[in-house]
C-alpha cells in the first residue's frame, strides 16, 4: 500500500512566551523566559507561587461572552490558536469537503478549573446538590475539538486524546495515520491546557514535582542544569493544520514541513517516574526512526522533553545517548521547556510547532538557565545552552512523555 505524504501547512500558538506565532517564535530564538509569580489567585498559603502564565491575554478580544462563558479555559484556548492556524493555512472553507476535515484534540487536565470551582461552590452550599448546567460540557477533555469542528463546520472524525502530557503528541500521531492512509484530506491537530489554578498547583505540589524556587521564578525551569528541582508549569494552546501533500499542493497552500513519522510506546514502569535507563524512550524513539524509514545519523535536532525533573532528564539524555550513539553530539538538543515552562496536554503541539519553526528559520531555540553541569548527563552531548544555535536542519525530532509511562515522538522534514 502507498501511503500518503502529510504535511503542515497552518500553525497557531498561545505561550506564555507569546500569543500567537511571530510572538512565540521571537520568545524562542532570544530565551525568552515566561516564569513568574502567579497572579490568577492567591498564593500565601501555596508551597510553588509562580508559573508560565499567559501574558496580556483577554478572552474577551477573541470570543463574545456569550461564546466563552461556556467553555473552560482549556477551550477557550483551544479556540484562538485554533483560529490563527486556520486563517494561517489559507484554507477556503466555503470549498474544502468539510466531511473530509477532521480534529484530534489533547489535553491532560481538560477542564480542571471548572471542576473546581463547581465543587468548591458545592462545598460552601448547604448540601443541596446545584451545579451549573455547564458544568459536564465544560469540563470534559472532548469538548474542546467539539467547539472547533462546531465553530467551522467540520464533519470528519473527532475525538480527543489524554495521555498526559503526550496527549497532543498522540493527537499528531494518530492524525499522521489518518491522513496517510486516506480517511482525510486535512486534520486539525493540537493540544491545550489550563492548570494554573489552585487545585492544578497543589496536585503537582504534592507530588513534588513542581520546582519551589519561589526567589527566581524566571529561571526556575532549567533542564539539565544540576541544580533543577523540578518542572514549572505552563500553559496554552498549540495547533497544527495537517494536511495531505496532494490536496495541499492542489491548492497552493504554503507547506511548512512533512510530518513523516510517528513513534508511541510505553514504559510499563512506575505510574509517574520515568525508567532510569530510558527504556521505553528508546523503544519510542527506535519506533519512530522505523516509521519514517530512516537512520539515526540523519537527524539534526531533537527537542527533548526535557521537564527539568531530576530523573526524566537524565533517562531522557541516556536514551538518546544510547540510541544515537558517536552521532549523538552532532545534534542539535533542546528544551524549550526552560521557556515556555510544562504545558502539559499541549507540550506535543507546541513543541512540534517549535521544531517546525526552527526548520524554517535555521536557528535551534536554546536550553536557557544552565548553570551547573550535571555528572550524570553525557558531556559530548550539545544541549544548545543558554544561546540559540544556527543550524541547517534537514530532520528534526520532538519528544514528548507522559505519567503512566506514556513516550510519543514525531519527526519532521524540511521541504522544497
Amino acid at each position: 500500500m502507498i501511503l500518503k505524504r502529510v504535511v503542515v501547512t497552518g500553525l497557531g500558538a498561545l505561550t506564555p512566551i507569546g500569543n500567537n506565532i511571530g510572538d512565540f517564535w521571537q520568545g524562542l530564538a532570544s530565551g525568552k523566559s515566561g516564569g513568574a509569580p502567579i497572579t490568577y489567585y492567591d498564593t500565601s498559603k501555596s508551597k510553588t507561587k509562580f508559573a508560565c502564565e499567559l501574558k496580556n491575554f483577554d478572552i474577551s478580544d477573541f470570543l463574545d461572552r456569550k461564546e466563552h462563558r461556556k467553555m473552560d479555559r482549556f477551550t477557550q484556548y483551544a479556540m484562538v490558536s485554533t483560529e490563527e492556524a486556520i486563517n494561517d493555512s489559507g484554507l477556503d472553507l466555503d470549498s474544502i469537503d468539510k466531511l473530509r476535515v477532521g480534529v484530534i484534540w489533547g489535553s491532560g487536565i481538560g477542564g480542571i478549573e471548572t471542576f473546581q470551582n463547581e465543587i468548591l461552590n458545592f462545598a460552601a452550599g448547604d448540601g443541596t446538590p446545584r451545579f451549573n448546567p455547564f458544568f459536564i460540557p465544560k469540563m470534559i477533555g472532548d469538548i474542546a475539538p467539539g467547539h472547533i469542528a462546531i465553530k467551522y463546520g467540520f464533519m470528519g472524525l473527532n475525538y480527543a486524546t489524554v495521555s498526559a502530557c503526550a496527549s497532543s503528541a498522540n493527537a499528531l500521531a494518530d492524525s499522521l495515520n489518518y491522513i496517510r492512509l486516506g480517511y482525510c484530506d486535512i486534520i486539525v491537530a493540537g493540544g491545550s491546557e489550563a492548570g494554573v489554578n489552585i487545585t492544578g498547583m497543589a496536585g503537582f505540589n504534592a507530588m513534588r514535582a513542581l520546582s519551589t524556587r519561589n526567589d527566581s521564578p524566571s529561571t526556575a525551569s532549567r533542564p539539565f542544569d544540576a541544580t533543577r528541582d523540578g518542572f514549572v508549569l505552563g500553559e496554552g494552546s498549540g495547533t497544527l493544520i495537517l494536511e495531505e501533500y496532494e490536496h495541499a499542493k492542489a491548492r497552493g497552500a504554503k507547506i511548512y514541513a512533512e510530518l513523516i513519522g510517528a513513534g508511541l510506546s510505553c514504559d510499563a514502569y512506575h505510574i509517574t517516574a520515568p525508567h532510569p535507563e530510558g527504556s521505553g524512550v528508546k523503544a519510542v524513539i527506535r519506533n519512530c526512526l522505523n516509521d519514517a524509514k530512516i537512520k539515526a545519523n540523519e537527524i539534526d535536532a531533537i527537542n527533548t522533553h526535557g521537564t527539568s525533573t531530576p530523573l526524566g532528564d537524565v533517562a531522557e539524555l541516556k536514551a538518546i545517548s544510547n540510541i544515537f550513539g558517536e552521532h549523538a553530539p552532532n545534534i542539535n538538543i533542546n528544551s524549550t521547556k526552560s521557556m515556555t515552562g510544562h504545558m502539559l496536554g499541549a507540550s506535543g503541539a507546541i513543541e512540534a510547532i517549535s521544531v517546525i519553526l526552527s526548520i524554517q528559520n535555521k536557528l535551534v531555540p536554546p536550553t536557557i538557565n544552565h548553570k551547573n553541569i550535571d555528572e550524570n548527563i553525557d558531556q559530548n552531548l550539545n544541549l544548545t545552552l543558554n544561546t540559540a544555535q544556527n543550524r541547517e536542519i534537514n530532520i528534526a525530532m520532538s519528544n514528548t512523555f507522559g505519567f503512566g509511562g506514556h513516550n510519543a515522538c514525531v519527526l519532521f522534514k524540511k521541504t522544497d
